[in-house]
Order: C-alpha cells, then structure tokens, then sequence
C-alpha cells in the first residue's frame, strides 16, 4: 500500500489557503432534469471567480424522460439552450 507523504505544518497551511484568482472547474449536470442545474450553470459561466473548462450533460430517468440516454440528450439540449441564451452559443 502506497505511504502519503509527509508535509510539514506550513505545506498543509499553504494546501488549505482559497485559490487565488479563478478557480478552474468542470459542470456534470442532468440540466433537465430539475431548475436547479440552470442555475448552476449560468451563475458558473457568470461567475468571475470560476473558469468553467467543460459542461457535461449527465443521464437521468424519470418522468421527464424516456430512459437515460433520452435524459443525457435533453440535458445536453437544455445546455445548449442556455449557452444560446447568454450568447456563448
């Protein structure tokens, strides 16, 4: 089994400190599945401390789809959607 190296107090202080500038992220998001992935991805896109490098359209199945592969593409739809409407399309 793999050892975890050893920091001193100062190195784990510097690990804990917020990124300065940017934070660089990536949105898995079933955006059609519930309001809440909207939101998510524009206050992200929006965001002047994120720097969003992709957006994932995740599966779902539920009433609102008709299996998880209808799901991922009404996300990846919906996703579209909002990138046209902030005109980043």
């Amino acid at each position: 089994m793999g050892r975890f190296p050893v920091l001193t107090s100062a190195e784990r202080a510097a690990r804990l400190e917020p990124p300065r500038g940017p934070a660089e992220m990536v949105l898995d998001t079933d955006t059609y599945n519930e309001i809440d992935d909207q939101f998510a991805v524009v206050y992200s896109l929006l965001s002047p401390n994120l720097t969003v490098r992709a957006l994932y359209a995740a599966p779902f199945h539920n009433s609102r789809s008709d299996g998880p592969a209808d799901g991922m593409e009404r996300s990846y739809q919906e996703i579209l959607r909002l990138l046209d409407a902030l005109g980043l399309g």
